[in-house]
């Protein structure tokens, strides 16, 4: 019986008909994209989609993206352990979209670039193009390691599933449809695959309100329970989720993910138009608070029905991440087909996830490191490229899924990668875009200070977790369980970080109760705002930018903002500048860096 705790069922013939038919269709999607567009092989249509995609299909997308099944596992078992807090992200959706959509959308579509590092070497040079690069490149394999291991790993020990054989299957599926269809294949599977994520919520809190009698019986346990004091306006930066850490702290950490992160940059300037651009990503907004609020719904549904014996603490489950799972199989095994469903919901987020960042991880990589090195590859050479590395990057994927094990909890990990690295990238940015006083050196060791400091806090604290003084677990009771478990059990570690590389945890030091302890929400903002500060001290030193002009595409104008057009053209920067400078070389090697030559463009047109 629901709720009182023991085993539960596990997958039926009509579960696992309808898990392989819905990841079968992802693969089917990609295949008809694949010979709907065999006869265009070209780079552009291959990595953006011909820039033909329009706003609706690119949002569901966007949020398809990094709403995976970390989010399908994580985000439940969140709400179920740390109440409703959660739901204030929608806060810094808002303000993500706004952001991103008003500055970093107008000004990389204008400059109709296909790597959003292109930028970097535009503004400052090579050299910090190549490490803006390599850190995504490292930042993206370490979180879709993470993507696929962690819902595989729950949903092996629930389902019985196979773990290893559900990796390599789920790689599989994403490096078919992402090298035979590219951006497109990837989008449109999206697309499906969202609508899958959204309805396993719908299953699980449609279930649990027939079983708990009503919707208001489940917000009357849960705000019984502690799960509905969201609003915690405690200024205290150690403190894990406040109002104050999760709208300004995570409003960095979502507008360095949504902004200059290639997964999803690489979509919203596939769109035909400027304004197309900018509809996607509001109406990814929408989407993305839709999302997160039946996945904190579901948490607070599961905690309805185990609020008097917590699976975790019964010992049904060993780890937070698998108590949605284990929910789903106990509550809806009656109804063949439907625990298949949910199956599928988590790992459409994954597909979803890997998918995307496959082919960013080639467009990147082809854009950055091979076309500037081998200018005069033929499409057809182009073409067999991209499809190499996609299966490359899937397979390294694949393989990263053993380092992502290490990580801990699934939804912190995830987002505190994301703060250590994108942090200072994004500081780097708006170092570029906003002040023209900014020099390469003054951006270099800005953004050097920058991940100093955010990996500093961010390894210290996966080695010696924070208190539960800071994270504040919320109670839970065993008291109507059918069985208890024996009195050496714990259950602090699963909440926090249950990998620690601390030898004795009674030996801690002096700043672990205090720099360690930073909100991993603050991560991001502290490399920004190093990055920044430190960039522009660094800049002012060493004599400033010397170039006399600049080029005013490539910082934030006042007309981007709040400024829609229908226009399909981006702009003709690339045009201005020769085919040999825009990568930074000539047939000699290495020349001026592309702000150099921009400058020296802009300086002849005047003259004319």
């Amino acid at each position: 019986m629901a709720g009182t705790g023991g085993p539960v069922a596990t997958f039926s013939v009509w579960d696992y008909v309808v898990f392989a038919g819905i990841i079968l269709g992802a693969a089917g999607i990609g295949l008809f994209q694949a010979i709907r567009g065999r006869k265009e092989t070209s780079s552009a249509e291959f990595l953006l989609g011909g820039r033909q995609m329009t706003a609706v299909p690119v949002a569901m997308s966007l949020t398809a993206s990094f709403m995976s099944g970390i989010t399908v596992i994580g985000t439940p078992a969140e709400a179920y352990r740390f109440g409703a807090a959660f739901w204030i992200f929608g806060f810094a959706y808002a303000i993500m979209s706004i952001i991103t959509a008003e500055i970093f959308v107008p000004l990389f579509y204008r400059l109709g670039i296909t790597s959003a590092y292109e930028y970097l070497e535009m503004r400052f040079s090579r050299p910090i193009r190549i490490i803006g690069t390599t850190m995504y490149i490292v930042q993206t394999a370490l979180y879709t390691g993470l993507v696929i291991y962690a819902p595989a790993l729950a949903l092996n020990q629930i389902t019985g599933l196979n773990l290893w054989g559900v990796l390599i299957a789920t790689g599989a599926v994403c490096i078919v449809y992402c090298t035979l269809g590219g951006l497109k294949a990837v989008i449109w599977t999206d697309v499906l695959q969202m609508v899958i994520m959204l309805a396993g919520f719908v299953a699980v809190i449609a279930r649990g309100a027939v079983l708990q009698g009503g919707l208001g019986k489940i917000w009357e346990d849960a705000r019984n329970g502690g799960r509905l004091e969201a609003f915690d306006f405690d200024p205290d930066p150690l403190k894990r989720h406040t109002f104050w850490t999760i709208t300004i702290g995570g409003s960095i950490m979502w507008v360095s993910i949504y902004s200059i992160n290639q997964s999803q940059v690489q979509r919203y300037i596939s769109c035909k138009t400027l304004t197309h651009a900018k509809m996607s990503l509001y109406v990814n907004m929408v989407g993305l608070w839709v999302t997160v609020s039946l996945a904190v719904f579901s948490g607070l549904t599961m905690y309805s029905i185990y609020k008097n014996c917590d699976p975790f603490t019964n010992g049904d489950v060993t780890t937070s991440d698998q108590l949605l799972p284990y929910l789903v199989m106990d509550i809806l095994a009656a109804f063949p087909g439907i625990p298949g469903l949910f199956v599928a919901a988590a790992y459409s987020g994954t597909l979803s996830t890997v998918s995307s960042s496959i082919n960013a991880l080639v467009a990147v990589t082809m854009e950055d490191f091979i076309v500037p090195l081998w200018k005069n590859l033929s499409p057809k050479q182009v073409t067999w490229l991209n499809m190499g590395l996609s299966v490359f990057f899937g397979g390294l994927c694949i393989g990263m899924a053993g380092v992502a094990s290490l990580m801990g909890s699934v939804l912190q990990a995830a987002l505190s990668i994301f703060g250590m690295i994108s942090g200072p990238l994004l500081g780097l940015y708006l170092l570029g875009m906003l002040f023209r006083t900014t020099n390469s050196t003054g951006g270099l060791i800005g953004m050097i200070i920058g991940l100093v400091l955010t990996l500093w806090v961010g390894i210290g604290a996966q080695i010696y977790p924070p208190t539960a003084e800071k994270t504040n677990p919320l109670p839970l009771s065993i008291e109507n369980c059918n069985r208890t478990i024996s009195q050496n059990y714990t259950t602090v570690a699963p909440w926090t970080s249950p990998v620690t590389l601390a030898t004795d945890p009674t030996v801690r030091p002096a700043l672990a109760d205090s720099w360690y302890s930073l909100s991993y929400l603050y991560f991001c903002l502290l490399g920004t705002v190093s990055t920044i500060i430190s960039g522009l001290v660094i800049s002012m030193i060493t004599g400033g930018c010397k170039q006399e002009k600049l080029n005013s595409d490539l910082f934030v104008r006042k007309s981007d903002l709040i400024c829609f057009s229908s226009k399909s053209e981006t702009s003709t920067t690339k045009e201005k500048i020769p085919s040999d400078f825009h990568m930074g070389m000539d047939n000699a090697g290495f020349t001026d860096s592309p702000s150099d030559v921009i400058c020296k463009e802009s300086e002849k047109a005047t003259k004319l």
